[in-house]
């Protein structure tokens, strides 16, 4: 398959969903991380997805929940929930 792929799309990622990126990709036996982001984009089109609101940023879209303070850069690790 000859695509035309003349658009470049950078994302960035929590350690976590660059893990589960990976995982997928293993899992999968795919030859690199696009070809990975490509799949889950076709699957993730494919299951119909969620509808944004006024308001909603960016950082509300993560793979994981990370808590009321969004996606942040620390240099801590991260502190284990409590039940």
């Amino acid at each position: 398959m000859n695509e035309l792929r003349a658009e470049r799309l950078q994302v960035m990622l929590s350690p976590e969903e660059l893990a589960a990126l990976d995982d997928f990709r293993f899992k999968h036996r795919m030859p690199t991380r696009a070809a990975a982001v490509r799949e889950l984009l076709k699957l993730g089109l494919a299951g119909g997805g969620t509808d944004g609101a006024a308001g909603v940023k960016s950082s509300d879209y993560g793979v994981f929940n990370r808590g009321p303070d969004g996606h942040i850069q620390s240099d801590a690790p991260l502190e284990a929930e409590e039940d």
